[in-house]
């Protein structure tokens, strides 16, 4: 199979789907790799390591786009890069189609083959495709938080850890998965007062026997997220369901009742994020203030700390392209209900339950498809 890579071109992103280290893995098993000049650099890997590694190099991403059988990306194609979808490309990417109906209808018509990286689930339900950029975006959250509290960037001037002699931040997290847990070690390690809220008690009391007595837990519910609200200097959006919208729980009412200067950060945001009053930033401009509350909603937070994300992300992508690379997408999902998870657009039919219903659209089983 024709395997491809190009440089991604959102808003200061600058991971890469392809290592050189996954360019010698897809070789070695037989495929052919081509990579756009200048795709890694941005990672830390310059352009000898991926022609050291066996890859063909080439100045144009429309080549790729046209050459290969599979492209391997990061992020979402923006619209630019929609021309370049024909009939049974395979597209494995990140996709957060929920949120995005002109991508979703571009791959419909375009007839892509398109597996997501965030709806890939293991039989025993774990994201392993979205997990290692959930556990960056969950420590960054707090680091990014912990600045914007910054007087300067608007917030309130406080120190998160605080001093002794001083108050320390209260920490709201909103969501007890991988971003939550990720986002509640940052914060417990650096000393602040930290409440997370989850609908499961099973997940609370595992949060519970991890952290013990460094945080409260408490079930979701609209009375208790208000409450907490009330007093928090930073709160973390982290609500997930995989390939679908995300539900609104940081309403935009409560934002009179919280303090001015506090932070919200909203890490669902690839998703429509957990904020009525959210809407996506870039790195380049990544907040807002509504109602003396700073919103910061960017949507692809790893690309901040590319050299880490990559590696992260890339040592989990691998398994499963070499698995659709070895004999094709169909034979992939023939052999296996985890890479059929993946797929959410399949030749003009879209094939995940979770992205359908957030458009109202129709809905096909995938295994009717490829049968």
């Amino acid at each position: 199979m024709k395997i491809g890579c190009v440089r991604e071109i959102k808003n200061n992103e600058f991971r890469v789907g392809l290592t050189p280290d996954n360019v010698r893995a897809y070789i070695a098993a037989g495929h052919h790799v081509y990579i756009e000049k200048g795709a890694g650099v941005g990672s830390g890997f310059p352009d000898h390591e991926y022609v050291d590694a066996g890859a063909s190099l080439l100045d144009e991403a429309a080549e790729i786009w046209a050459l290969v059988d599979m492209m391997v990306k990061v992020k979402e194609p923006l619209p630019c890069e929609y021309p370049f979808f024909r009939d049974g490309l395979i597209l494995y990417t990140y996709l957060h189609l929920a949120a995005d109906r002109q991508q979703m209808d571009a791959l419909l018509a375009g007839k892509v083959n398109a597996v997501a990286y965030e709806t890939l689930q293991e039989k025993d339900r774990s994201l392993p495709l979205l997990a290692p950029m959930s556990q960056i975006a969950g420590r960054l959250s707090i680091q990014e938080g912990a600045k914007y509290l910054e007087k300067k960037f608007g917030g309130e001037g406080i120190l998160l850890a605080g001093v002794p002699g001083t108050p320390k931040a209260n920490v709201v997290i909103l969501g007890g998965g991988t971003v939550g847990m990720n986002a509640c070690k940052i914060a417990v390690g650096m000393g602040a007062n930290v409440t997370i809220l989850d609908i499961s008690l099973r997940r609370l009391e595992e949060l519970d026997n991890m952290f013990g007595a460094h945080i409260q837990t408490l079930v979701s519910n609209d009375s208790n997220v208000e409450r907490v609200l009330k007093d928090a200097d930073l709160v973390i959006g982290s609500v997930l369901i995989p390939g679908g919208s995300t539900p609104k729980l940081f309403k935009r009412k409560y934002l009179p009742e919280m303090k001015n200067g506090a932070v919200f950060v909203d890490v669902a945001i690839d998703q429509g994020g957990c904020g009525e009053a959210s809407h996506v930033t870039t790195h380049d401009d990544p907040v807002f203030i509504e109602e003396g509350v700073v919103h910061y909603c960017v949507g692809n937070m790893p690309g901040a700390v590319p050299r880490t994300s990559t590696i992260a992300l890339t040592n989990a992508t691998i398994r499963y392209g070499l698995e659709i690379a070895a004999g094709g997408l169909e034979e992939a999902c023939r052999r296996s209900e985890v890479i059929r998870s993946g797929v959410n657009t399949y030749r003009g039919s879209l094939t995940n339950r979770n992205v359908a219903e957030a458009h109202d659209c129709e809905y096909t089983d995938l295994m009717e498809l490829i049968h």
